[in-house]
């Protein structure tokens, strides 16, 4: 089975290291991080033009590394293959490597922030002001909230954005060069105030989105034919409800 997986490049390190690991063929398209920032509309516009994209002449299937992600994944259909989702509501679950566990940390830590190689060293919103796209992207980064507001106001602003986190994490995934990323964290946590703490990530989650299987509490796998929707419940995205009669999808549980 050859597969087509289409990415946000924040898991630009870990998706080539499992792609190399897979006992499957695995070709792996990455778009530019922050997609969900500018609107769900528009992730959800480049996801399907990646999706109508594939050719069903040399793929079997098409899986998306995102989380759902400011309702980004809603409405996305399968043309002529299989579409494989992740049962997650951002990035985070992918890199701890379940739902379970992202809930769980949250409950014990809350106010914390994430940080990965990948939300550092890729698009133009890291440096030493900037925190990266889980929920504000651009919006996050002291130059251009200065460019546009002037530098105090800007520091009131992003001030205001972050005022209720007071940890910064860095997850581990084992994928990267060496420390350097983690002491960039360590050194952005200690210049806003803030706790520090390394997390040790998991590529599990993301190894099945590679390798399979599929399962159903982890992914939702749509068919030609149907569409995504998101349902407040635990399986976070599930096949859009029919319409009376027709005979087609599940109906959503909310």
């Amino acid at each position: 089975m050859r597969l087509r997986v289409v990415a946000c490049e924040i898991f630009f390190r870990e998706l080539c290291h499992l792609a190399a690991r897979s006992p499957r063929k695995v070709d792996v398209e990455f778009l530019p991080k922050g997609l969900h920032d500018r609107g769900g509309s528009v992730m959800r516009e480049r996801l399907q033009a990646a999706i109508d994209a594939t050719d069903p002449a040399k793929h079997d299937a098409v899986a998306l590394a995102y989380g759902l992600c400011n309702n980004g994944l809603v409405g996305l259909e399968p043309r002529s293959l299989p579409l494989v989702l992740l049962r997650a509501h951002d990035c985070v679950t992918a890199f701890l490597g379940s739902r379970a566990r992202y809930a769980r940390y949250f409950e014990e830590r809350p106010g914390t922030y994430f940080e990965t190689t990948g939300w550092l060293e890729r698009g133009v919103d890291g440096g030493p002001y900037g925190l990266p796209s889980q929920t504000g992207g651009l919006g996050f980064d002291l130059a251009v909230l200065a460019s546009k507001y002037g530098e105090d106001n800007a520091r009131y602003i992003l001030e205001t954005m972050t005022r209720h986190y007071r940890r910064l994490a860095f997850v581990r995934m084992g994928v990267g060069p060496d420390s350097s990323f983690e002491e960039r964290t360590r050194a952005l946590a200690a210049e806003r105030g803030w706790e520090f703490e390394a997390v040790e990530g998991d590529l599990g989650l993301l190894q099945r989105l590679v390798d399979g299987p599929w399962d159903a509490a982890d992914f939702l796998v749509l068919q030609p034919g149907q569409r995504a929707a998101a349902t407040l419940g635990d399986e976070v995205i599930v096949v859009e409800a029919s319409p009376a009669g027709s005979g087609q999808g599940q109906e959503v549980r909310r």
